[in-house]
């Protein structure tokens, strides 16, 4: 599976945000994750249809929008409409969670659904066939700067094992605490799409994306030349 880098825009400048939104694209990223959050489900409020229009129009990157809102199967139509690709839900917020990704995959999106830190694999088992990805959380939804939790690598080791036993090609998202310094264990462990807010946003951005690539390139070399 190809690795990507997928900026989350929780943690960029929303007075300069489309221009660090164009900036991301000109270096080259292909994901822009986009956490909503609705002060319900998770403690805290980001943004909503509105912000995701503004930059939709100038911008072709992959919208990756994070739905951490209490049954998103009400919401999914406007987010589709105001410019997602890919709407991820959690688990834990749906109570008809087949329901709500043939919503979503109904209206011509990818799905994917997300796992909180304390939630067990055993929670895809009736959908795990119908999503396009998996966001693992290593982090507690809500709020970013928090640090990786550990335990999350064996979580992806064990969500990469089941979804080779079954034959399927479902991306593995990570999302929480990862930088340039800690991202390798987390490709190790099976993931290829990389969440990251303040290590992309924080400082200098292009020479952060630069670090990422950099240990990106590093993991397809080791791996190409052990196949």
């Amino acid at each position: 599976m190809e690795i990507k880098l997928a900026p989350s825009i929780l943690a960029a400048d929303f007075n300069v945000l489309g221009k660090q939104v164009n900036m991301i694209e000109g270096a080259g990223v292909q994901y822009l994750h986009i956490d909503v959050m609705d002060g319900n489900y998770v403690p805290g409020i980001s943004f909503g249809t509105p912000v995701i229009k503004s930059i939709r129009k100038n911008s072709k990157l992959v919208f990756d929008v994070h739905l951490m809102v209490n049954e998103p199967i009400r919401l999914v139509e406007n987010f589709r409409d105001a410019g997602a690709d890919i709407i991820t839900v959690h688990a834990e917020a749906c109570s008809d969670l087949p329901a709500t990704i043939e919503k979503i995959k109904n209206m011509g999106l990818k799905v994917g659904v997300s796992l909180n830190p304390a939630s067990g694999l055993d929670m895809l088992e009736p959908v795990i066939n119908d999503v396009d990805m998996v966001l693992i959380m290593s982090v507690e939804p809500g709020a970013g700067g928090q640090a990786f939790i550990p335990s999350s690598l064996q979580k992806i080791r064990d969500l990469k094992e089941k979804v080779e036993k079954a034959g399927l090609s479902i991306d593995i998202e990570v999302d929480g605490g990862i930088r340039a310094d800690n991202v390798m264990e987390v490709l190790e462990a099976g993931a290829n799409v990389i969440v990251s807010g303040t290590s992309v946003f924080g400082g200098d951005i292009l020479d952060n994306i630069s670090k990422y690539n950099s240990v990106f390139r590093e993991y397809e070399e080791r791996h190409s030349a052990s196949n």
